[in-house]
């Protein structure tokens, strides 16, 4: 069993569309720099989206009123997944969409006013709430069928991808955008200081030196259709979700298990679900944040999964930095491009393994690879764990 997608959608800090994302990932180009758009307050490295908020809301059309930029990004990405998708009274259609920001940038404005005494706008706490996203994107394309809203920390949008999923195999619904957005906001990168997992340098997944990540933003959607939906629509499968799992470990409120508990739990019951032998697996891209916890963690269960024949691997939030909530959708988009493309990404700025594992990623961007299976693993804070396993065919 399992699902078809038939459009994705993708905007992030390597680039504004499908195409510009897939050239960025060929070229081994990383779209991590100084901050140029968010007030931080700091130099930092960030994997900003390249568009101000104004761009962003004359190229989308939706006037001047309050939208965050949580929204912007999720709308410009959710279009591209919906393409020119036509309603039906006969066709449930239904929106999931994840993120862990929601309009935090747009509060920071009001609350920065609000203690200056200088004339706050109330009506800018309409866009804080989580859901107000989903429901924008709902209404710019006409979705009503069902709305959702998740929100569990960097697993958030692979967790929308299993819900929709699980949706559609159940009848409940005949086909679902899915996914997540994330903006940048001082409130994020100051509580990752805190934590002191945020890196000044370049981050380095996966490798012995690496001490934080890098934040990004971006969103990204895919468009799952039952074959009911697809009679209607007579849109091509581009790939499917063949298996998915979430589990948690419960270790700790931000940490991953040094033992890699829930993540290996993850890793199996996807691949287990997906029908697919351990050998199948063309290439995981994983969730490789840069952190020393979480890169152990994944590291370890890994090796738990597969033992001395780990496949080809790597992280590509070198490339995006580290979206949050929406990690879990962009690297899926990813992951559909790596299987289309027959690519395996490069693990950029990784030098040294990791002492306790030895496990080597992908250093160089591999083509004209046998992709036919990806396993996608999206790890979140208090070991929320979901792992999402796309193919090429059924």
């Amino acid at each position: 069993m399992g699902v078809r997608i038939t459009g994705i959608g993708i905007v992030s800090a390597i680039g504004l569309t499908v195409e510009e994302n897939l050239n960025a990932l060929n070229e081994s180009r990383t779209g991590i720099g100084q901050v140029a758009f968010l007030d931080a307050g700091r130099d930092l490295l960030v994997g900003e989206v390249k568009v101000s908020n104004t761009d962003l809301k004359n190229t989308l059309s939706v006037g001047a009123g309050n939208i965050s930029r949580t929204s912007l990004l999720g709308l410009k990405a959710a279009r591209e997944a919906w393409g020119q998708n036509k309603h039906s009274e006969k066709i449930r259609t239904g929106i999931i969409s994840a993120t862990s920001v929601g309009g935090m940038d747009r509060t920071e404005v009001f609350y920065k006013d609000y203690l200056a005494q200088s004339d706050p706008n109330f009506r800018l706490l309409k866009t804080h709430d989580s859901g107000s996203t989903t429901e924008r994107i709902a209404a710019e394309l006409g979705i009503s069928g069902y709305i959702n809203t998740l929100s569990t920390a960097c697993s958030s949008s692979a967790n929308a991808i299993m819900l929709g999923a699980r949706l559609l195999l159940q009848g409940r619904l005949d086909r679902v955008l899915v996914g997540g957005s994330d903006a940048l906001t001082k409130f994020t990168i100051d509580g990752f200081h805190s934590l002191m997992i945020y890196d000044d340098q370049w981050c380095r997944p996966f490798d012995e030196s690496r001490s934080g990540l890098n934040l990004g933003e971006g969103a990204a959607f895919l468009l799952l259709e039952s074959e009911k939906s697809i009679e209607f629509s007579g849109n091509r499968t581009i790939c499917h979700v063949s298996g998915w799992a979430n589990a948690a470990d419960a270790y700790h409120q931000t940490a991953s298990s040094p033992e890699g508990t829930g993540a290996t739990l993850a890793i199996k019951n996807a691949i287990k679900k997906s029908g697919k032998s351990l050998n199948e697996i063309s290439y995981v891209n994983a969730h490789g944040t840069g952190t020393k916890n979480n890169d152990l963690s994944e590291s370890v269960a890994l090796k738990n999964v597969f033992g001395d024949y780990v496949p080809p691997f790597s992280s590509t939030k070198a490339f995006t930095g580290h979206t949050l909530a929406a990690a879990g959708a962009i690297e899926a988009v990813f992951s559909v491009l790596s299987i289309q493309n027959q690519l395996i990404y490069s693990n950029l700025n990784f030098k040294d393994v990791i002492f306790e594992t030895g496990l080597v990623p992908v250093t160089d961007l591999k083509k004209g690879q046998s992709v036919h299976t990806v396993l996608s693993n999206s790890f979140g804070f208090g070991g929320n764990n979901s792992s999402l396993v796309f193919t090429d065919h059924l």
